[in-house]
Order: structure tokens, then C-alpha cells, then sequence
């Protein structure tokens, strides 16, 4: 492997914790995520975004099901070295409920109150399974 992906420090599974950020104002934050050494080395290697699914227990391209693309401007480390930091031009939406970003509930006093609305129904992106929106983001 190369000296790069050494580098980084994995968690006892093989994985990282990866934030995924617009790279152009306002610079959302729009996920986060896991990578595996073979997720982080793909990505480098397309420019897009692959992650590792802990649900799935397999590689997935962000977009494969929905179209929802991440295009990989700059990946960053953090100063532990245990976190990534993807900055990413976001084709679609990058939540599976539908959202621009998976973080749209907002602590108001003791609840969690929704901050941004669905841009999409999730059923017309993902389909329907056993009456439920399936999708990992993907």
C-alpha cells in the first residue's frame, strides 16, 4: 500500500471516519461517512466519492443508485489522523430522506426540530421496499 494510505489511522474494523463538505460556499456539510483503504483508494483514483457500508458490508459509490454524485475536489486529514475530510462538488442531494445535507435537525431546547425540508421525495429517488425508503446514500 501506498505511504499515503499508511498515514491515515484506521480504527480497529479498517475504517475511517469521513466528513463529506461542498467545496464552494456555503460550504455545507453534507455527510459523514466510513472508508476503508479500499474506499479512500478508489476515490483518489475516480475523483468520486466511494465509501465503505457498515449496513451493506460493502463498497458503494455515492450516487450509484440515486445519481446523487460526489466529485472529489481536495481530501484533507485531520491532526489526529484519524478523521478525513472530503471537500466534494455535490451533484443532487446528498442525504437518502431527500435532503441537500443529512444534518437537518437542529436541538431546539430539548427536541430535535427539522431545519431544512425534503428537496425530493426519497421514493421517487430510491424506489419503495417493503413500504419503506431503502438507500444508504448511495
Amino acid at each position: 500500500m501506498s505511504g499515503w494510505l499508511e498515514a491515515v489511522r484506521w480504527n480497529a474494523e479498517g475504517l475511517v471516519p469521513v466528513v463529506a463538505q461542498e467545496a464552494a460556499p456555503p460550504h455545507r456539510v453534507l455527510m459523514l461517512a466510513w472508508m476503508n483503504r479500499e474506499a479512500l483508494a478508489r476515490t483518489v483514483a475516480t475523483g468520486r466519492a466511494v465509501y465503505w457500508s457498515r449496513s451493506r458490508g460493502r463498497l458503494w459509490a455515492k450516487g450509484e443508485r440515486s445519481g446523487h454524485v460526489q466529485r472529489v475536489r481536495e481530501i484533507r486529514l485531520d491532526c489526529d489522523g484519524d478523521t478525513l475530510l472530503l471537500l466534494v462538488e455535490q451533484e443532487g442531494l446528498a442525504c437518502h430522506t431527500g435532503r441537500r445535507s443529512c444534518f437537518y435537525r437542529r436541538l431546539e431546547g430539548d427536541a430535535w426540530a427539522e431545519a431544512e425540508p425534503v428537496a425530493r421525495d426519497p421514493r421517487a429517488i430510491y424506489g419503495e421496499q417493503d413500504g419503506e425508503v431503502s438507500g444508504d446514500g448511495g
